[in-house]
């Protein structure tokens, strides 16, 4: 009866869709207030249905409903709750229900607190997430039903993977779907924008607070899959230019780009046309994603469905819906010539030159994705492009980002000269120089780790310049307190945000810096590796809920004294017939011991043993930056709309 009421929940979701598609729309082109209106309960409506479907989801889980074709295929009556709600999400269907429940989550919220819009953007922009929502409930209703019945209904259940099954990846999809689907709200305001035929700063003050949560929750989703890459799958590295890691990285990439350029476009009215483009590509390579994880053309840990025909189905949404606004754009940009002039010494000319690096990034990373698989589709060839193209490809435009980084929050907008900054940031670059040869002679003339290392301390100590520069704390001393306290909670977060780069940089070229072993040791056997003796105690064997698995214990000595004792495993899971590694990880927060165990030969144990420097940083640096964006989401400045006047001018329902 549950499975039957979310279906139904899912069927009302679609006709609400429907309507909040048309009416909002129609109303906006005609002047209606009445339909205009209409869009905020119809946005509503859907959300209810929405949470509606998504709980008599979790609930068939939770009570593991075996009647459930999804439930049968990925949970089992021994795992732990937690595992059995993420089922609900850690499928095909179910992370297509959740999908859809965000963007009406998204949805709902524009029509709360959207108030303040001027009537026609707000139905325009709700006309556009429902049109987006109606694909995306076609697409669950016509091929990915998350309620379908299976007759009779089996004793238990399959089980979800057992590499999924892991508190990291419980919480990585939400995160990652509400940085993607943040992004629809940023695509349907520029859709607005263009059907209204205008762009001013009013707009861009709109679309900031949502590309910055949305590229907030991104960084937080992506950072969290690395982790658990890092210390689920047990090879002792946190990211390998997987196709699948790719597709996330990509909106991420477009997303920064738009979130900087929204700075211009609210502050000068200026790259009005190229920030409307950033928007919709953010949301295209969303998108894109979404097609290369379902449509069976990759393979990954990480992909959800292996389906040709829904992966069409996917291609033709993003077909109607990316090909269309391009489409859109490409008659109406024109239109909308850029107000603002800036000469390219200046602070619009550093934010210019971030996107353009940005988007460059993007189109390696994208090139690099996609080649192989059109190379197979037209010539015929398996070729493979892995991390030394990627890490090559992308330096030499890393480099001149990052420096182009600490020294554009110091240029003033408009116009500036160069010497001024350079004043401001001569102890940075004495810093990030230092950092660079003290690496470059530690070791041992390994210019990618010490690159890294220069490149962090600039970012930092150029955050650390930005902040004090604003306080005027070496100018007038006595009022920097005060300056610091009055200082808008954006600069703070912006600040923070780069600084949280720098520290992911460091931990970055920390890796570079790794030493590992492999060995096979009998208990009470040892070995040493970076300074730590590594002694094997014991194997053994434990149980767990759903799971048995060897255990190994391992002491780590330094200089005599105990360090830490490890206990690394190999789970075996019976039901799904699957052995996983559970790596074992002391953290000193300034670098990691990493240990792995492996099979059994002879009575000796194969232990992979990691020296990690700095790689807690990775992740550390990430929470800094999701951290700098929620500060700054919190400044009231950048959450309200837009001044009075600018409300009153954009009210009116004018048709585009």
């Amino acid at each position: 009866m549950i499975a039957e009421l979310g279906h139904f929940a899912l069927a009302l979701a679609m006709a609400l869709a429907l309507a909040q598609s048309v009416l909002p729309l129609w109303g906006a082109a005609r002047g209606d207030a009445r339909l205009m209106a209409s869009g905020a309960p119809l946005a509503l409506g859907m959300l209810l249905a929405c949470l509606a479907a998504f709980g008599a989801l979790l609930y068939v889980f939770a009570v593991n409903d075996t009647s459930v074709a999804g439930v049968v295929q990925n949970s089992h009556s021994a795992k732990p709750m937690l595992y059995k709600l993420a089922g609900s999400w850690g499928n095909h269907e179910g992370s297509m229900v959740l999908w859809v429940l965000i963007l009406a989550l998204c949805g709902g919220a524009v029509a709360a607190f959207g108030r303040r819009l001027p009537s026609a953007l707000q139905a325009r922009v709700l006309g556009v997430l429902g049109l987006v929502a109606v694909g995306f409930l076609a697409f669950i209703l016509a091929t990915s039903n998350p309620f379908n019945r299976v007759w009779p209904p089996p004793a238990d259940g399959n089980g979800l993977n057992p590499v999924l099954q892991d508190p990291g990846l419980a919480f990585h999809p939400p995160l990652l779907y509400l940085g993607y689907v943040g992004f629809a709200v940023t695509f349907a305001f520029a859709v607005a924008a263009l059907l209204e035929g205008r762009v001013d700063a009013a707009w861009g003050r709109w679309v900031r607070p949502w590309a910055l949560a949305a590229w907030a929750f991104l960084t937080l989703g992506i950072a969290l899959g690395s982790w658990w890459a890092y210390y689920e799958l047990g090879w002792g590295g946190y990211w390998f230019w997987d196709p699948v890691e790719n597709a996330s990285l990509l909106p991420w990439l477009a997303g920064t780009a738009l979130l900087h350029s929204a700075i211009v476009v609210e502050k000068r009215e200026a790259l009005k046309v190229w920030t409307v483009l950033l928007a919709l590509l953010a949301f295209a390579l969303s998108l894109l994603g979404t097609f290369l994880v379902r449509s069976g053309v990759l393979n990954s840990v990480h992909a959800f469905a292996n389906d040709p025909e829904r992966g069409v189905f996917i291609l033709v949404l993003l077909a109607i819906y990316i090909g269309g606004a391009f489409a859109l754009f490409a008659w109406r940009a024109p239109s909308m010539a850029p107000t603002g002039v800036f000469a390219p010494l200046s602070r619009e000319g550093g934010l210019v030159l971030n996107n353009l690096l940005l988007c460059s990034m993007a189109a390696v990373v994208l090139t690099g994705t996609l080649w192989p698989m059109f190379a197979d589709l037209l010539f015929q060839q398996k070729i493979s492009v892995g991390p030394p193209f990627f890490n090559t490809a992308i330096l030499p435009l890393a480099v001149p980002l990052v420096l182009a980084m600490a020294a554009g929050p110091l240029l003033p907008w408009k116009r500036a000269k160069l010497w001024p900054v350079l004043q401001r940031l001569w102890w940075a670059a004495l810093l990030a120089g230092a950092a660079l040869a003290l690496c470059f002679f530690l070791a041992g003339a390994r210019i990618g780790p010490a690159l890294g290392f220069g490149a962090a301390a600039w970012l930092i100590a150029g955050a650390a310049a930005d902040i004090i520069d604003r306080i005027a704390l070496f100018r007038r001393p006595s009022a920097a307190l005060s300056r610091a306290r009055g200082l808008p909670r954006a600069a703070w977060g912006a600040a923070m945000a780069h600084a949280g780069l720098g520290v992911s940089i460091a931990g970055m070229a920390g890796m570079g810096l790794a030493t590992d072993k492999l060995v096979a040791l009998a208990p009470g056997g040892s070995t040493t590796l970076a300074g730590y003796e590594w002694r094997l105690d014991q194997v053994g064997d434990v149980v767990g809920p759903n799971w048995t698995a060897r255990r190994a214990t391992v002491t780590v000595r330094r200089d005599g004294a105990t360090v830490t004792i490890m206990h690394p495993e190999r789970r075996f899971f019976a039901l799904a017939r699957m052995t996983t590694t559970e790596a074992a990880i002391h953290t000193t927060w300034l670098s990691d011991l990493y240990l792995v165990l492996g099979e059994e030969e002879g009575g000796r144990a194969v232990l992979r043993i990691h020296h990690n420097p700095m790689a807690p940083w990775i992740w550390l640096g990430a929470a800094f930056m999701a951290l700098g964006g929620g500060i700054s989401l919190s400044d009231r400045r950048v959450r309200v709309s837009a001044p009075g006047a600018k409300r009153a001018t954009g009210a009116a329902g004018a048709p585009a």
